[in-house]
């Protein structure tokens, strides 16, 4: 199962069948810290500076202390990818509290620990990427910012998990959650685009939807595309009527969206979640292919 995984743990590479961490890590007993994913190519991270970025924000809005500065972080993730076999993988970097006593209080917990495995991750076939996916409106509604804000980037995915199981059960391969007021936040681990009468669209972060670097990605590289877009409110009506639907994130890449709540969109693959794929597609080759 890890015959091709790697990990760093606080400065030192460990295989991954080896890799340990404390019962007492408060990530581990309660959720208590911050992640990213970052896709690396041609033995290259993808926009590394601004998953750090995104991380150390996830980290201050939880008042929890980088042991590392971003350059100390970039060079763990160049170890990690070197010691890997894999010239194209993902990288799962995790900060936790650390260890403390059993019992909430982060205060116990002296020192964050740091994590970065790096593997493959596959979240779609390639039939599926091909022909789209389908996807129902969970029951499951994203947190309101007030409660826990969707731009954190924690450990704690039950929102998300509980979604997906949903998805599970109705035989499909993807679940959207809306929010308290039952517009469109997201997918379980993937932003959602929409295009309508030529437009795209998405719901902004205050909706409860994550900042994901490959959502604004996208909206770049519509934007030089001349393909019109913004961000937008949106509710079930609006994806039940789209002209296009798909999904992104550093797992997910891009996804089309073929059916929502038994809905057949009008185009799958559509014409702008074509243009994108492929320009995202060049994206990646120009930003980590060797000088």
């Amino acid at each position: 199962m890890f015959d091709q995984a790697c990990c760093w743990i606080d400065g030192s590479i460990v295989p991954a069948a080896e890799a340990k961490v404390s019962v007492f890590d408060h990530g581990f007993l309660y959720g208590d810290g911050v992640f990213e994913g970052v896709r690396f190519y041609n033995r290259k991270a993808f926009r590394l500076p601004l998953h750090l970025k995104r991380l150390q924000r996830s980290a201050a809005a939880l008042q929890l202390a980088m042991p590392y500065d971003s350059g100390q972080m970039a060079q763990a993730v160049a170890e990690t990818i070197a010691a890997s076999p894999l010239a194209d993988g993902y990288l799962r970097i995790i900060v936790t509290r650390g260890v403390g006593v059993l019992g909430i209080n982060p205060a116990t917990c002296k020192q964050p620990s740091v994590v970065i495995i790096a593997d493959q991750l596959q979240m779609v076939s390639d039939a599926q990427r091909s022909q789209g996916v389908r996807a129902i409106i969970a029951s499951t509604r994203r947190l309101t910012p007030d409660r826990l804000d969707s731009r954190i980037k924690s450990l704690n995915y039950l929102n998300a998990i509980l979604a997906r199981m949903e998805a599970n059960y109705a035989g499909v391969e993807e679940a959207i959650l809306l929010n308290d007021r039952g517009c469109v936040a997201e997918g379980t681990a993937d932003n959602l685009f929409i295009v309508s009468d030529g437009v795209l669209l998405t719901p902004p972060a205050t909706e409860g939807a994550l900042a994901g670097i490959t959502r604004q990605t996208v909206l770049e590289l519509a934007e030089a595309g001349g393909i019109p877009a913004r961000e937008a409110v949106l509710t079930p009506y609006d994806l039940y009527n789209a002209d296009e639907c798909f999904l992104t994130g550093t797992g997910a890449k891009l996804i089309p969206v073929r059916e929502i709540d038994g809905r057949k969109m009008a185009a799958c693959p559509g014409l702008r979640y074509q243009q994108l794929s492929q320009a995202f597609a060049a994206l990646i080759e120009q930003e980590t292919s060797a000088p």
